[in-house]
């Protein structure tokens, strides 16, 4: 008699080999440049002065734009409207050849009455605003700044147009230190908490890809190494 050979099994997806969901939309983070007011740790966000880049800041930026030229993936970039983002992006664009674009959802967390102030300051002017703000993603700042919960509403948002503009393909996301961290600890689905558990230092390159099945994939975090 002949043998009945067994059909072989069929690899269940997420242990087996997956389907091909093609290239995916990957968000190269990129924090700006130190300002002024980055090495005094002050609140910095979308509601005060809007500092530009300092010489060490530019600096970062060059470095950056040196290691991604090197690179050679970028396909676009992108970012946040205020001056410290656009000073960031124009310095690599010109390294790359490419435009920048604009996109006000990239831009900081607006922190309010606490804009320009160091932690210790507002600790003594507004001890029970900040206890709040650290204990609830829905607090906001004083002097009615935005929320981390609003601003992982807008991030979301942002996140989603720019993954349809931009399927199966990278770009270059300059943007700060709220919106990068919401980015990874959405495409993480980690809580509110985890925000402040989290390095993010000027001039860093975090990495997020968003495939066609709607599953992001964290890269890269807080790389620092074209600095040194």
């Amino acid at each position: 008699a002949t043998p009945v050979t067994a059909a072989a099994p069929t690899p269940s997806v997420g242990w087996g080999s997956a389907p091909d969901l093609g290239a995916p939309a990957t968000f190269v983070l990129l924090r700006h440049g130190e300002t002024p007011l980055t090495p005094q740790k002050r609140f910095s966000g979308s509601g005060g002065s809007d500092p530009s880049l300092s010489g060490i800041g530019r600096e970062q930026a060059e470095r950056v734009a040196a290691a991604l030229a090197r690179r050679g993936t970028i396909q676009a970039i992108v970012s946040s409207p205020l001056a410290r983002t656009r000073e960031t992006a124009g310095i690599v664009a010109a390294r790359l050849g490419l435009e920048v674009g604009i996109d006000d959802g990239l831009r900081e967390t607006d922190f309010g009455a606490w804009e320009g102030l160091t932690f210790a300051e507002v600790q003594e002017r507004h001890p029970e605003d900040l206890a709040a703000w650290l204990a609830s993603p829905d607090a906001e700042p004083t002097g009615g700044g935005e929320s981390f919960a609003a601003t992982a509403t807008r991030i979301a948002a942002t996140r989603d147009k720019l993954i349809a503009a931009y399927a199966g393909r990278t770009v270059l996301l300059v943007t700060h230190v709220t919106p990068i961290k919401t980015l990874v600890r959405l495409a993480l689905n980690a809580p509110a908490e985890s925000l402040f558990r989290m390095e993010l230092s000027a001039a860093s390159l975090s990495v997020v890809a968003y495939y066609a099945d709607g599953n992001p994939s964290l890269r890269l975090l807080n790389d620092t190494s074209h600095l040194r």
